[in-house]
C-alpha cells in the first residue's frame, strides 16, 4: 500500500453507482487479457452525467477521449459512493484508469469490501462533506499513514477516518494474500 498519493481529483456527488463507475455494456472485456482489461480504464467513470462531474464546475471527462489511463488518481465522493449492483468490476475499473484512491462520506458496502478485498484502491471516508470543497482539478496529497488529506491547490488539510483493520488487508495487497500472511489459510509454494 502506498504511503503517498498525490494527484489531481475528480469531484462526483451523492449516490455514484456501479452502473456510472463503469457502464453494464463494457462488461465484456477479459479481466486477464492485457489489451482487453485497459478497456475497463477507458471506460471507468464514463455514465457519470457531465454535468454532475467534475462539481461544481460539471462537463470534465474522469477519462479524456481516445485514453486508458485518467489525470485524476483520487476521487472525491458524497454519500453512498459505488451502491447499485455488486460489481467488483467498479472498484477494478477505476483503478485501471489509474485511481488509487476514493475519499466519499459513505459507501456501498459492497463497493467499499470489493475496493478492500481485491486491493483494487483505498476507500477512506470522512465525516466533512469535501464535494462542497474540493474542486475537480484540485491538486491533492493524501498521506495514507496518518489518514490525512491536503488540499495543495487551496492550503487546506482534512483529517479521515481511520482505515482500521482494512489496512491490514490493503497492505497485503489482498484478502487473500492476507490471510496467507495471517496463517489462515495455506501459502501458496
Amino acid at each position: 500500500m502506498e504511503r503517498i498519493i498525490e494527484g489531481p481529483a475528480f469531484v462526483v456527488g451523492d449516490s455514484i453507482d456501479t452502473d456510472q463507475i463503469i457502464p453494464a455494456e463494457h462488461l465484456v472485456y477479459s479481466l486477464n487479457d492485457p489489451e482487453e482489461r485497459k478497456q475497463y480504464g477507458r471506460y471507468a467513470m464514463s455514465a457519470v452525467p457531465l454535468e454532475a462531474s467534475g462539481l461544481p464546475n460539471g462537463g470534465i471527462p474522469f477519462v479524456a477521449d481516445g485514453s486508458y489511463r485518467s489525470e485524476f488518481a483520487i476521487v472525491i465522493g458524497g454519500e453512498n459512493f459505488g451502491c447499485g449492483s455488486s460489481r467488483e468490476h467498479a472498484p477494478f475499473a477505476l483503478r485501471e484508469a489509474g485511481c488509487r484512491a476514493v475519499v466519499a462520506q459513505s459507501y456501498a458496502r459492497i463497493f467499499y469490501r470489493n475496493a478492500v478485498d481485491a486491493g483494487f484502491l483505498i476507500p477512506f471516508e470522512t465525516r466533512e462533506r469535501l464535494v462542497d470543497r474540493i474542486e475537480t482539478g484540485d491538486l491533492l496529497r493524501l498521506d495514507v499513514s496518518v489518514g490525512e488529506l491536503r488540499n495543495e491547490s487551496k492550503g487546506e488539510t482534512y483529517l479521515l477516518n481511520p482505515l482500521g483493520e482494512v489496512a491490514d488487508i490493503l497492505r497485503a495487497g489482498n484478502v487473500f494474500e492476507y490471510a496467507r500472511q495471517a496463517g489462515l489459510i495455506a501459502s501458496q509454494e
